[in-house]
């Protein structure tokens, strides 16, 4: 029975290898024909799609008739608009809507440092920006250096709102919990307010084998916990200190942005519906993103601002693993 199940979980192996070896592939091939994408900001005026959007429902339940005269009266509207701009008179207030879709290093980050740098170089003081966020979390350094983005624009007198439709967990919340004004969909995961260190050892599997490991440092604490070597309870003392300090600045953070949350009664690591965290006061509103910009179309000038990264061959074909690995 145990030489089948060595077999079995042999076969196993060989299947999950040939998978990789054969996404990886694919990534290689998908990447390759994605080389030739332009990097820059692209912005869209949101007002026109949604109006347009709109429009083509009309045509079907109105008819041509009433949909002219819609028309006509919204083009009449765009004139006066061209006009005022034209003549630099004050024009309605605007809101600017950024997207960030996390991973395991926030990765975006990279854009959205651009897109902050566009906004804030154009941007009145008291304009909002609406961050549509969805980030799991992931490295502390990196997801600390998004979140620092969002503070930017705050100081820099804009108001921002984040919006969390699916989760903003751990390194997400990192970022979402400095927003002005934080809403969530009602079954949004947001939380985790916690802090992970993890990492195999196979110590004992090379000195069964008969293989040495050696390292060699100068500095102490210059490695806690190791893969190959022995570890000592030292070293374990060590990192979990480091964990812990890193919870508490996660926390110090929280406070600073967010002073109506118990901070000690979430900080456990766990995770919240947005039914819940908004009983946490770990969100201000239940309400989708959608419905915020239909609400401030009626009139904001909207503006979604996107910046595209051309990113490197081993970017897109790692970070398709990353995706995949986290699935």
């Amino acid at each position: 029975m145990s030489e089948f199940l060595a077999a079995y979980g042999l076969f196993l192996a060989q299947l999950a290898t040939l998978a990789f070896v054969m996404f990886v592939i694919v990534a290689f091939i998908v990447a390759s024909r994605k080389r030739g994408h332009a990097e820059g900001l692209v912005v869209e005026h949101l007002n026109r799609k949604l109006e347009e959007s709109a429009d083509q429902l009309k045509l079907a339940v109105e008819g041509k008739g009433r949909y002219k005269k819609a028309l006509k009266a919204r083009q009449k509207d765009r004139k006066r608009e061209e006009k005022a701009r034209a003549k630099e008179e004050p024009a309605k207030p605007r809101l600017y809507v950024l997207d960030f879709k996390g991973d395991l290093r926030a990765t975006a980050a990279a854009s959205l440092r651009e897109e902050v740098s566009a906004v804030l170089h154009v941007a009145k003081a008291g304009e909002q920006v609406l961050v549509r966020l969805e980030n799991s979390g992931g490295t502390v350094h990196e997801h600390g250096f998004a979140a620092s983005q969002l503070v930017r624009l705050k100081q820099h007198g804009l108001k921002v709102v984040v919006a969390v439709d699916k989760v903003a967990a751990s390194g997400g919340y990192l970022m979402a919990c400095v927003a002005d004004r934080l809403i969530a969909a009602p079954f949004a995961i947001v939380g985790s307010i916690g802090v992970l260190a993890q990492l195999p050892n196979f110590h004992r599997l090379l000195e069964e084998k008969g293989v040495d490991f050696e390292q060699i440092m100068a500095g102490r604490y210059k490695r806690t916990l190791t893969i190959f070597g022995k570890n000592t309870d030292e070293g374990r003392a060590k990192l979990q200190q480091e964990v812990e300090d890193i919870h508490e600045l996660f926390k110090a953070q929280i406070r600073e942005h967010r002073p109506q949350v118990d901070v000690e009664a979430v900080a456990t690591g766990e995770h919240w519906y947005g039914i819940r965290a908004l009983e946490l006061n770990l969100v201000d509103e239940l309400k989708t993103s959608d419905d915020v910009l239909l609400e401030a179309a009626k009139d904001h000038d909207v503006y979604h601002v996107a910046y595209k990264r051309r990113r490197s061959l081993q970017e897109r074909i790692w970070g398709g693993a990353e995706t995949l690995l986290s699935r």
